[in-house]
């Protein structure tokens, strides 16, 4: 099947092979041996909480006492 790439670098994937795998609204792209891989993927958005919390350097020892701190 084809599939057009835009001038926005947009591609709609073909029905069939959309219905073909697991429903997902992400996917994690990559390149092997020069293809385009798009493998379907689920967001775990607490997750994605932990890892902003990780990349702002905040611990879990940093949420413990702000907790503490706010029940006082």
């Amino acid at each position: 099947m084809l599939a057009k790439l835009t001038s926005k670098n947009q591609i709609t994937l073909p029905k069939a092979i959309v219905s073909s795998v697991e429903m997902a609204e992400y996917f994690d792209v990559s390149v092997e041996n020069g293809r385009i891989v798009l493998t379907p993927v689920r967001v775990q958005k607490a997750q994605a909480v932990r890892e902003k919390l990780e990349k702002l350097g905040i611990t879990e020892q940093d949420v413990e006492d702000a907790i503490a701190w706010a029940r006082q």
